[in-house]
């Protein structure tokens, strides 16, 4: 993760520009690992995201509040709160931005993902709330919506959402594997892997929705 240089001196600071996030898949997040602890900076700024989103009526705050990886960098988000655990609300709400960031990234290739695994997955398809055909423009569509929901919403359902999208694309990842396994071993791994830590984000954001109805989401 790059740092923002700063000269010494009486230079200027030279603000970094945000390295590509152009991932094959989800790899870069999904599912990683957190360490124990985490800043009171993170939870700090976590709340007082929710809380600005959930106490305005101006659908203009929400829209700024889902464009905030769009408008600061991805970078910036993942300083705030990719190491946080990923069971708080710090670390879901990391995961719901870096999966938008990656949906939108590559809308084209997640929805090849997600049409290959919607018919088999088919009750976490109808929760992550698609429309069909899941094309492109439609994956990108849910993923502002997903996002915008945790602010102007229920956040559990939002979570229930991105977790449920999770799982389908997994499934999809599994299944576009094992067709190519004869192909290209290597990739059909990567995609084996990558599905996997899908699986574990989607019941990570699964168990923070559950803390959040019990008010334990911190």
């Amino acid at each position: 993760m790059s740092e923002n240089p700063a000269s010494s001196g009486s230079g200027p600071v030279r603000h970094h520009k945000p390295k590509p996030f152009a991932p094959v898949d989800f790899e870069p997040f999904a599912g990683g690992a957190d360490p124990a602890r985490v800043s009171e900076a993170a939870h700090l700024a976590a709340q007082a995201l929710v809380r600005r989103g959930r106490e305005s009526d101006d659908p203009e705050v929400t829209r700024r509040l889902v464009r905030l990886a769009d408008e600061q960098g991805l970078d910036a988000i993942a300083e705030m709160w990719s190491e946080s655990p990923a069971r708080s609300l710090p670390g879901a709400l990391w995961r719901l931005y870096a999966l938008r960031a990656a949906t939108k990234q590559d809308p084209e290739r997640i929805s090849v993902y997600f049409t290959a695994g919607k018919d088999t997955a088919q009750v976490s398809h109808a929760v992550a709330g698609v429309a069909e055909p899941p094309g492109a423009e439609e994956l990108t569509a849910m993923a502002d919506a997903i996002l915008s929901g945790a602010f102007d919403g229920e956040f559990d359902v939002a979570l229930e959402r991105s977790a449920a999208f999770c799982r389908v694309v997994a499934l999809g990842q599994a299944t576009v594997a094992d067709s190519a396994e004869w192909a290209n071993s290597q990739h059909a791994t990567k995609l084996t892997r990558s599905a996997h830590q899908l699986v574990k984000t989607a019941e990570d954001l699964e168990a923070s929705a559950k803390a959040w109805r019990r008010g334990q989401l911190d």
